[in-house]
């Protein structure tokens, strides 16, 4: 179920995106919402279901909000992938 969440996230571009842009550094909510001709609340959304499914995590410090890239959950699925292929290997030798 988590994978299907994890691809659906991925499968937006804006999402995408915004992964390049934390891939950099931490941004705040803002930050991040000022690389984009959408509005924030849109912004909002996006983060909130990068968040949902773990490949983002924020923290609020003052006043904002900050968001970092978590690859935790990207090893995970990348791990799974490498799995299936080398079990693809295995049953046609």
């Amino acid at each position: 179920m988590i994978l299907n969440l994890l691809f659906k996230a991925l499968n937006d571009p804006t999402r995408r995106e915004i992964l390049e842009l934390l891939k950099e550094k931490d941004l705040t909510a803002g930050e991040i919402a000022d690389q984009f001709n959408i509005s924030k609340p849109s912004i909002s959304h996006h983060l909130d279901l990068l968040r949902q499914v773990g490949l983002v995590v924020s923290v609020k410090e003052g006043q904002f909000m900050f968001y970092s890239l978590n690859t935790t959950v990207m090893d995970e699925m990348l791990k799974w992938i490498i799995s299936l292929q080398s079990q693809k290997n295995n049953s046609s030798k």
